[in-house]
């Protein structure tokens, strides 16, 4: 009877552990399953996962801080100091939208991609306009060897609204060709609207197309680059439709342009200055996954 006993108490223990071992089998996959379909869902969010890149256009308004110009060639050494300029916007019209044209706007170009979740390198291109203002007075220091040039130059001053002793511009364009790490932070996340915050920096080489005219020389009117440019940014991107993007962008930051081509022929006349600038932009963008999610 005690066998009996034994024997059975032994197998309703076994059953027990297999009913227990059966329902823990069962519980875990109810959890998991779950876990796994999420995992198989999940969609990243705009601008938010490494492997997704967004390519953009747009435009913008830019301003500049007065600068001291410093003029070296042959016959002449000099300085004008607190130079003012502004920018040269484009009349609105169908040149912002044909493709034929897009140089002649005040244009911005953007290539991201996400290295990290929300971190993204962007390789872009800022076709800013630089125009001196031409109806100015400005304070000279240095010498000028030829007498009807030298002879411009007033109890240290020099006017500048004649154009006969100097035009100067880089309008196509003031260009910064930068590279910028930017990190990016979802704000609103909606079914088809989400709205995504960055903020980064950049750095990159000052390629400019300077137009320039000193003393009557033929205009120096080419690409050259001319020095360095560096920057803080931050935008607000609205995403729709999980792939279009509306960008806004704000940036300030600093050129140093110590190589600005003045004369033809490949004289040794040069300009440098230095100055901050400010930027406003705004335009339009696509973003892409390179990773598939089921």
């Amino acid at each position: 009877m005690k066998k009996l006993l034994v024997v059975g108490l032994m197998m309703s223990g076994l059953a027990f552990a297999q009913v227990k071992k059966d329902t823990l089998e069962k519980e875990y996959k109810l959890e998991v399953a779950p876990l796994n379909k999420v995992e198989k869902k999940e969609k990243p969010l705009p601008l938010s996962k490494k492997g997704q890149f967004f390519v953009f256009y747009g435009w913008n308004r830019a301003a500049y801080s007065n600068s001291d110009i410093h003029f070296q060639g042959n016959g002449y050494d000099f300085q004008l100091n607190n130079v003012s300029a502004q920018d040269r916007p484009t009349k609105f019209g169908i040149v912002y939208i044909d493709p034929s044209w897009f140089t002649v706007t005040q244009y911005n170009f953007r290539l991201g991609y996400f290295i990290k979740d929300n971190l993204a390198l962007v390789l872009g291109i800022d076709h800013m306009k630089y125009v001196m203002d031409q109806n100015q007075t400005v304070d000279f220091k240095g010498h000028i060897s030829d007498p009807q040039y030298a002879g411009m130059v007033q109890n240290g001053q020099v006017n500048l609204a004649d154009e006969n002793f100097l035009t100067f511009e880089h309008t196509d364009g003031l260009n910064y060709e930068n590279l910028g790490i930017e990190k990016y932070k979802n704000l609103i996340h909606k079914k088809n609207i989400d709205l995504v915050w960055s903020y980064g920096a950049g750095i990159g080489v000052m390629f400019p197309k300077s137009n320039v005219k000193l003393f009557g020389n033929e205009r120096s009117d080419r690409f050259h680059v001319a020095g360095m440019g560096t920057d803080i940014r931050s935008s607000l991107n609205l995403v729709f439709w999980k792939n279009w993007m509306i960008r806004v962008e704000g940036k300030a930051g600093y050129i140093n342009m110590w190589d600005i081509k003045t004369t033809l022929n490949n004289k040794p006349d040069k300009a440098q200055q230095d100055f901050v600038f400010g930027q406003v932009l705004a335009g339009i963008g696509y973003t892409f996954n390179t990773k598939k999610y089921k």
